[in-house]
């Protein structure tokens, strides 16, 4: 691969995590008593906790909403920027990377 191939591929691949950058993720739990927002470079943007949704007596609960939807976002921002990145493997494997 050229170094003006490789340069090309480089822009590619910056452009595509500019977009995930911009990408947000957003899953709600517990009927919307949690809602996380991740961005597609999984960073958290918001966690949201509806009080009136929410049995302080149960915290249990609360977390198990919690960690379902940071779980559930990881994934679904995970997949996103793979369908991203797909064309750009085969290029990088040529790179050695």
């Amino acid at each position: 691969m050229s170094k003006l191939d490789q340069a090309k591929m480089m822009m590619k691949v910056k452009k595509i995590q500019k977009e995930l950058e911009k990408d947000v993720i957003r899953v709600e739990k517990g009927d919307g008593a949690v809602v996380v927002e991740i961005t597609g470079e999984q960073k958290i943007k918001k966690i949201h906790i509806d009080p009136q949704s929410v049995d302080l007596s149960d915290i249990t609960q609360l977390e198990r909403w919690i960690e379902d939807a940071v779980k559930e976002a990881i994934q679904v921002s995970q997949k996103i920027a793979a369908e991203k990145m797909e064309p750009m493997m085969g290029m990088l494997g040529s790179l050695g990377l």
